[in-house]
């Protein structure tokens, strides 16, 4: 076991990270789909590794991604800033209502609606990888499909640069172990009308594949 903790969603981010990875750097592990299985699995490998006397320093959520379109193309890199559970709340007739201002106690809260990546992590993926875009990634259970729900997010969350499933789950478990946590994505289709034959999957794991050394550099920060 490693001093770092890399969570991906399915098989092939993991084997893309991997790829990039020497043996034995980090532990790279899938974990499923969706910020709840991901909150879970990545909450009991940090508690595993504590109880063996073994935790891990730092968290880091990879994989692909959506990308918003202007802001990071198809086969781009993307550090999160932020994992924003975006569809984390209630629908009301004036529109969505963040979790956060619905009136719940902080305590209730936990991260709220945002967790905010580790600055320092932030900071060394940005050195490493100079060309990536930064800033917030969110987070949904359900991946937008339409120009009029892009719109939407884009309305909330104007400085959103991608969008995916589990950085907010990684990033809730990583809070409560007390342990930083930074996202690291890269872009296999653009965020707006569901259109397979647009995906660019392999492209965007061997992207993943080429970003996955700058990993290590958040150990050192």
């Amino acid at each position: 076991m490693t001093g770092l903790l890399v969570v991906t969603a399915v098989p092939a981010e993991a084997q893309a990270v991997r790829a990039g990875l020497p043996d034995g750097t980090a532990t790279v592990a899938p974990v499923g789909v969706g910020p709840a299985v991901a909150a879970a699995a990545t909450a009991r490998l940090l508690a595993l590794a504590e109880a063996a006397g073994r935790p891990y320093r730092a968290v880091v959520s990879a994989g692909v991604a959506g990308g918003f379109v202007g802001r990071v193309p198809v086969g781009g890199t993307v550090i999160g800033s932020s994992a924003i559970a975006a569809d984390l709340g209630a629908e009301s007739p004036e529109g969505f209502i963040p979790v956060d201002q619905l009136g719940m106690p902080a305590e209730v809260l936990g991260g709220g609606s945002t967790i905010t990546a580790d600055p320092g992590l932030v900071a060394a993926l940005r050195t490493a990888l100079p060309a990536a875009a930064v800033g917030p990634v969110l987070t949904v259970g359900t991946v937008t499909g339409t120009a009029a729900g892009t719109a939407a997010l884009l309305r909330r969350h104007p400085d959103a640069v991608a969008e995916a499933m589990e950085g907010y789950g990684v990033g809730v478990a990583a809070a409560h172990a007390g342990l930083p946590f930074v996202e690291l994505r890269t872009v296999s289709n653009p965020v707006g009308p569901r259109d397979r034959d647009a995906w660019r999957l392999r492209e965007a794991l061997a992207a993943l594949t080429e970003a996955a050394p700058a990993i290590l550099t958040v150990v050192a920060a």
